[in-house]
């Protein structure tokens, strides 16, 4: 018998009720409910999706297009056995469909761009309350720059993109809401406004999306295809053979709380969908329908699923963080009671092999953190000798070379000059608070607080203006942020072939503060040789990260630029006084950004550099920021940008040089 060791015959139907797992109504025979003119646009309720593509002759998922289970219901009065149940004995040699019917339309008055996929929504007002999105109007006359083509298939610098644009837009919102949960108003503007990509669903690998990249909500997997949806564990397609129809699962969400969940980082047991308790708190049996049945015809075929893993966020109490874990297969599945007493379908997936780990390094992480083991090559347990909050380890995986040349380790940075003149601080008592004018540090920043939850930097600016210790708010200030330490556990480790190099044991949303430049603040570069020196005079490559103010109706006049605002050029060396920053590489395709930071303190005003997320960062990802190039007296190949060392990034949009 598949699936119960031991076994190897089917049990006798005398002694197992069938009935109990497949007296299932064709889903062809459920009444569609269409949205009435009151509703929200169509893809209120549930993810939208993209039309299907011709060329793989899928068609668009519909919530009453999946094909009805076999009719094998039996009747018998014998209580089943206690030993496991393969689902593999209810399966029929085919199945038969009649096809899926429409479920959706798109109503009248709400524009779409032109190109974007026609969303889909759901008709059950009670499922509605828990997974609607936002109703967003689209924008006139706006341009999301993402062609109908590059919504359907999108590629890495798209993806980047949406997401950028995505969580640029729920910061603001949060921002202007004090506070208030901004995501699914962000997805909702985003979507009705055609800022998506891979919206055509597919088997396999998504274009643009690397093992081990993570996401903060479901909706960010939507707005670039790798889960289309935003509650259901279990994705799927309709796949056409011959003329009949079969769903086909593409990918699936373990949100790691299921009973029997396993946490080995190549194999999963995953519980089917269905059953819950209803209002009446009464659970019942999962049935062979949807993504359950998506996921045997998936076992049959042998087509690989995509595994999202879900973990607790270490940085909030309720938050959810997704780990892309790659591909797996299924290898088998079989019945089994649940806790309830009734029956749950399972599922056994395995990693397809030679993908690089993701949810294995997340594990590891979580090990050492917890002290439940040691981490290997481990040199130093705190390069920092206690001047952080947290410790920073030092670890050299790749040779046996002992450590960096001598610095002493300073938090912040050491000036000898003022960059300003000194300034008086606010008069607030407590925590400065958003849009309170009275606060002068409110005020420089626009009427808002840079920051978002104290955490976080909202939109990069010409400068942004901290209390420092004249202010006589208190320490845990929401607008004294880069002041506060590290964030985040860090380690210094040996890379192949540049140096040393940072990373952080754990993840890192976007937005958030890394830490500082610490270093000693110069007049003038004093050794040409000091490859430990942070220039603001250097050129760096521009790039966009702020919001667009139309999709959070601003008016675009309104926009906060991006470009710094300096009173007088900047240099830092971290030769011989430092911290983590001076072991961040360069890179040309960098996920950390630097940001101009006024703080006034200790009867001097100086200008410090804060790093802060370009994007979400996986735990073990060496973070690294542009370095910039210099300016040269003279033009090489028609350019007077020149950098004096060689770059080995190895981005594709790497410039050969930097510094």
């Amino acid at each position: 018998m598949e699936g119960v060791p031991g076994m190897n015959t089917v049990p006798n139907p005398n002694y197992y009720d069938k009935s109990i797992v497949l007296d299932v109504k064709p889903l062809r025979s459920l009444k569609p409910v269409f949205p009435n003119g009151n509703q929200g646009p169509p893809f209120v309720g549930c993810p939208p999706f993209g039309p299907p593509s011709s060329s793989t002759g899928n068609s668009p998922f519909s919530p009453f297009g999946a094909q009805p289970p076999p009719d094998l219901n039996q009747t018998q009065d014998t209580p089943p056995p206690t030993f496991v149940t393969p689902i593999q004995s209810y399966r029929p040699p085919t199945v038969v469909s009649n096809g899926p019917s429409t479920s959706s339309r798109t109503r009248k008055g709400v524009g779409r761009p032109k190109g974007a996929g026609r969303p889909k929504g759901t008709s059950n007002s009670k499922k509605k309350e828990k997974t609607s999105l936002d109703v967003q109007v689209v924008k006139r006359d706006f341009d999301s720059g993402i062609s109908a083509p590059e919504r359907e298939d999108g590629n890495g610098d798209l993806v980047s993109s949406v997401l950028t644009r995505f969580d640029a837009v729920r910061r603001r919102l949060a921002q202007v809401e004090h506070g208030k949960a901004g995501t699914s108003k962000a997805a909702g503007v985003l979507m009705s406004n055609g800022v998506r990509t891979n919206m055509k669903k597919r088997v396999g690998t998504v274009p643009g999306i690397e093992v081990g990249d993570i996401f903060f909500s479901r909706i960010e997997m939507c707005l670039v295809g790798l889960h289309m949806q935003t509650m259901a564990g279990i994705d799927y397609i309709t796949s056409k053979v011959g003329a009949d129809e079969e769903p086909l699962a593409t990918s699936i969400v373990s949100s790691g709380r299921y009973d029997g969940e396993a946490q080995d980082p190549e194999s999963l047991i995953y519980s089917g969908q269905g059953g819950n308790a209803d209002k009446n708190g009464q659970a019942s049996d999962q049935k062979l329908e949807r993504g359950n049945l998506a996921l045997e015809t998936s076992l049959r075929k042998g087509n690989g699923v995509r595994v999202i893993r879900g973990e607790e966020d270490p940085a909030s109490k309720t938050g959810k963080i997704y780990i892309y874990d790659g591909v797996y297969t299924i290898s088998e599945s079989w019945v089994e009671k649940g806790k309830n007493g009734c029956n749950t379908f399972k599922y056994k997936l395995v990693r397809v092999p030679n993908q690089p780990p993701a949810f294995g390094v997340w594990k590891g992480v979580n090990k050492w953190s917890d002290g439940l083991t040691a981490r290997a090559n481990l040199i130093l347990p705190d390069i920092t000798s206690g001047v952080e909050s947290k410790p920073v380890s030092l670890v050299n995986d790749v040779d046996d070379e002992k450590g960096p040349s001598y610095f002493t380790y300073i938090s912040t940075l050491k000036h000898s000059k003022q960059t300003q003149p000194p300034t008086i601080g606010c008069s607030c008592h407590g925590s400065c608070a958003a849009g309170n004018l009275d606060c002068s540090c409110v005020r420089k920043n626009g009427g808002d607080l840079p920051y978002l939850n104290g955490v976080m930097l909202v939109s990069r600016r010409p400068m942004v203006y901290e209390c420092g210790t004249t202010c006589p708010c208190h320490a845990i200030c929401k607008n004294k942020v880069i002041q506060t330490g590290l964030k985040f556990r860090m380690e210094v480790f040996k890379t192949d072939h540049r140096g040393w190099g940072l990373r952080s044991w754990d993840p890192i949303r976007a937005g958030s503060f890394i830490c500082e430049y610490a270093g000693e603040d110069k007049l003038r570069m004093e050794q040409e040789d000091d490859e430990f020196v942070f220039d603001t005079s250097r050129v760096y490559n521009s790039f966009k990260w702020n919001y667009e103010p139309v999709l959070v109706d601003e008016n675009p006049s309104d926009e906060v630029p991006e470009e710094f605002n300096l009173p007088s050029p900047v240099l830092i060396s971290a030769k011989s006084f430092g911290n983590v920053a001076r072991f961040m590489n360069h890179s040309c395709s960098p996920n950390v950004m630097w940001q101009p930071v006024f703080v006034e303190g200790s009867g001097e005003s100086v200008v410090r550099i804060a790093f802060f997320a370009i994007r979400h960062i996986p735990p073990m990802a060496e973070l690294t920021y542009d370095y910039g190039v210099s300016l040269t007296s003279e033009a090489r190949d028609g350019s007077l940008l020149h950098g004096k060392r060689k770059c080995l990034c190895g981005s594709v949009k790497c410039r050969g040089s930097f510094g």
